[in-house]
């Protein structure tokens, strides 16, 4: 059994990695970390772990952690990994963090973009960024794993092959996105109160959102050049999903049949991608619950643009399933081990 520590597992995502891991047939959850409920019943944090899990939260000593777990999610705000990683605590365990503390390779674009000061910028270079469909290989023997953030996750799967094909102008392209208010996180925000939220839409983070350079950079390692791109993320009134739709100009004509191969030829051997049938548009709700991401396209032939569309539930394969899709390609399990869940409907 694969022994996991968890820190922040009262958050949202932290939540999600419980319930699923708690399916996972090869894992065991050793230590519930939370820094606002320590020595509470997880069971009364989340009364749908109520005679599931007997457990009280601990605190977030990680070096303690280290000593007993095989592998530790840090379903944390920004900064805190960063703060609490070290080389002593790599040798003794792996770490999937799900903050941004490594995705960003540069260092000066991280702080810039997060506000903070980077604790520990000897780690990022070696951190691989968990893109399980694009970085499998390198996932396989990594100690730290950069978990990938939602946007970014749906966006950049959505993209990926075109870019990769060289087949868009990658200067182009412009992303328009909406994300449930689980997006926010768990914390009390007037902001996502239900009669702020409710019967509304509206745009937030404009052109300034922090997951714009962590797609720009998936992006430009994808195309081989550096890409600058419009990013629109926009908050709607349901509890989990991601829809992000993106517009680029194509290269050259190109029919229906000749993109859906180029689509195929990255996608078709993918368990959690499902590449929709022709003129089938992905929803947030057949993809709410599980970790599949469905993504489709189409051709504006009157403008010579591709929109390329996704979906995905935020909180799974935008966090807590992908970490484990992680684990499981870490410690060389089938990687859809315990994340096999049919999306929920209604």
């Amino acid at each position: 059994m694969i022994k996991v520590g968890i820190i922040g597992s009262t958050g949202y995502a932290g939540q999600e990695l419980v319930r699923i891991l708690l399916q996972h047939p090869d894992a065991e959850i050793v230590w519930y970390g939370s820094r606002s409920y320590i020595d509470k019943k997880y069971s009364e944090v989340f009364g749908n772990m109520f005679q599931l899990v007997d457990d009280k939260c601990m605190g977030e000593n990680m070096d303690e952690l280290a000593k007993k777990a095989d592998v530790i999610f840090t379903a944390t705000p920004q900064g805190l990994c960063g703060s609490l990683v070290s080389e002593e605590i790599l040798k003794n365990t792996k770490i999937i963090d799900l903050s941004a503390d490594f995705r960003i390779k540069d260092v000066a674009k991280y702080e810039k973009w997060y506000g903070i000061k980077h604790q520990s910028p000897e780690f990022i270079k070696e951190a691989v960024y968990g893109l399980c469909e694009v970085n499998r290989e390198d996932v396989k023997n990594a100690r730290l794993i950069a978990n990938p953030g939602c946007f970014p996750t749906c966006s950049t799967l959505s993209i990926y092959p075109m870019a990769k094909e060289g087949l868009i102008d990658m200067n182009s392209i412009i992303i328009d996105a909406k994300s449930g208010t689980s997006g926010a996180g768990r914390g009390a925000k007037v902001a996502n109160l239900y009669c702020e939220v409710n019967e509304s839409i509206k745009p937030y983070g404009v052109a300034s959102h922090r997951h714009t350079p962590e797609i720009e950079d998936q992006l430009s390692y994808a195309s081989g050049e550096e890409v600058l791109i419009n990013f629109t993320p926009h908050l709607v009134p349901m509890n989990r999903g991601i829809l992000a739709t993106s517009y680029a100009a194509l290269k050259k004509k190109m029919s229906y049949e000749e993109v859906k191969a180029v689509y195929d030829k990255y996608y078709k051997d993918e368990y959690f991608v499902r590449v929709l049938e022709k003129d089938v548009y992905p929803e947030t709700r057949w993809v709410e619950g599980s970790n599949f991401v469905d993504v489709n396209f189409k051709i504006d032939e009157r403008t010579g643009r591709i929109i390329m569309m996704g979906a995905i539930d935020n909180v799974v394969k935008g966090a807590a399933g992908q970490a484990v899709q992680n684990m499981n390609i870490m410690f060389g399990l089938e990687e859809n081990t315990g994340l096999k869940m049919v999306p929920m409907f209604p």
